[in-house]
């Protein structure tokens, strides 16, 4: 065995609303390493500890257990589950203290300093993983390894940055092989049939929004053709029988013309799939939701954030509300059910603007609205101005979870903003017409379950708010 790649396990705090209802998605990323170095004839084994509920214990009986160590042990890590990420890599460093530890990921790669002075952490990728760790592992000179930090003498070494890959179409499919498949599943809410699995089919991120650290894999949107996305889901039906795909991209429409194709070979070919995705209001019209939803589409999710133009105009969204509107109206009418997302505590946030906001989501009236507290994520501009304006309440990561401040807003306490999170969710789902209409629309008993598991969490969250007034 060559490396062993781990997915950290998830936490949820106890204010997160979607803890009880959020999906299970696979490690595509580590998925995608593991195919490129098979193809290269070295051998990967992908730990998901998220999926399969490993806490310390059972990673401790894992790294004891090995019939063999491996050469490496690479951890991928996002934000909020560092701290995991950091406590995974401190089990194994007391366990076999022998075997090189890296780290990669969105985190590792934009605060890389902060990640590279842990002891139990002796490299970083930064960026795509594929062509930096093959080459790691094939024993290069660490020296002229691109993307790829180091520890030499105690001082840390930052090699140059790696051109991202230009021709993603060329890369193998994910290593679906090497991943619990049974364990993953989308959000309640977001789905139709079971088993269903995520997919993620472009790299890099067109839009510019303050708040995102989409662009860390590039500015400029790369992507799969429309025939590979066809051939991983014919493979992904015939393996695993999956019969639902959540596609993960940030804006799965952004390149028109290859998802107009793929929607017309899922048609012609009579792919039994059903699908949901990612979007802007300002990347779709009637002719591809029409598409779209022949081709089996019956959900997307677009970002609408906030009903205060100030706010979306710091946060350099570039939608305005007509494209809203009109993009929601045409959804509907497409016979595809629309998810939306809000963000509260932004900077120049108030309470009256908070509620407009609520207000909004209601005027809106999607199937599914999403309430988060606006995060300033590491490698965002939002973090880079906050930082600067001594705005930010803490750097324990694990806390950056869209469901609690972690920025101070002039004006606001934390306390408000909470109070406007609640208020949020119970305005806009506590709502007669929204559940008559809901039960109404729901046509089989599969789906019937869902919204009571919703609604059963949504009146858990007003008796913890009677409770927390006494």
């Amino acid at each position: 065995m060559d490396i062993i790649l781990i997915n950290p396990p998830w936490t949820f705090r106890k204010q997160n609303i979607w803890k009880d209802i959020s999906s299970c998605i696979p490690p595509i990323g580590l998925a995608q390493i593991a195919s490129y170095l098979e193809k290269h004839a070295y051998k990967a084994v992908i730990w998901d500890m998220a999926a399969e509920s490993l806490d310390s214990n059972a990673l401790k009986k894992k790294i004891i257990e090995l019939p063999c160590l491996p050469s490496f042990i690479g951890i991928t890590s996002t934000t909020s589950i560092f701290h995991n990420a950091v406590e995974v890599a401190g089990i194994i460093r007391n366990i076999i203290p022998e075997v090189p530890i890296i780290m990669g990921g969105v985190h590792p790669t934009l605060l890389t300093d902060e990640v590279m002075k842990h002891s139990c952490v002796d490299y970083c990728i930064r960026g795509e993983g594929e062509q930096t760790l093959l080459e790691l592992i094939s024993g290069n000179n660490k020296m002229n390894i691109s993307g790829l930090s180091f520890k030499k003498d105690n001082v840390i070494i930052h090699n140059p940055d790696r051109p991202f890959i230009e021709n993603i179409d060329a890369l193998p499919l994910p290593a679906y092989h090497l991943l619990p498949m049974h364990k993953y599943h989308p959000a309640l809410g977001s789905y139709q049939r079971l088993p269903g699995i995520g997919m993620i089919t472009t790299r890099g991120c067109p839009g510019r929004c303050t708040f995102c650290n989409g662009q860390y894999m590039g500015k400029r949107i790369r992507f799969n053709s429309a025939n590979k996305i066809l051939n991983e889901i014919k493979i992904l039906q015939k393996d695993y029988n999956i019969k639902e795909i959540s596609f993960y991209d940030d804006t799965f429409t952004a390149v028109k013309n290859n998802v107009l194709e793929l929607c017309k070979l899922i048609i012609a070919e009579n792919i039994d799939i059903t699908w949901s995705c990612f979007s802007r209001v300002d990347f779709v019209d009637k002719d591809i939701l029409k598409l779209m939803k022949k081709a089996g589409c019956h959900q997307i999710c677009y970002g609408v954030e906030s009903r205060d133009e100030t706010i979306l105009k710091n946060m350099n969204k570039k939608i305005s509300f007509e494209s809203v509107s009109c993009a929601i109206k045409m959804t509907k009418e497409a016979g595809i059910e629309t998810r939306t997302t809000f963000m509260l505590g932004s900077p120049g946030e108030t309470e009256q603007s908070m509620l407009q906001t609520i207000n909004y989501a209601c005027e809106l009236n999607p199937d599914i609205a999403l309430f988060n507290i606006t995060t300033p994520y590491p490698g965002t501009e939002m973090f880079s101005w906050a930082s600067e304006n001594n705005l930010i309440k803490t750097r324990d990561w694990s806390c950056y979870d869209l469901s609690q401040p972690v920025m101070e807003v002039p004006g606001l306490s934390a306390a408000i903003i909470m109070k406007y999170y609640r208020k949020a969710y119970l305005r806009f789902y506590v709502r007669f017409s929204y559940i008559i209409t809901q039960f109404i629309k729901t046509r089989n008993w599969k789906r019937l379950v869902i919204c009571l598991k919703v609604l059963y969490i949504l009146f858990g969250m007003i008796l913890n708010r009677k409770h927390e007034k006494k």
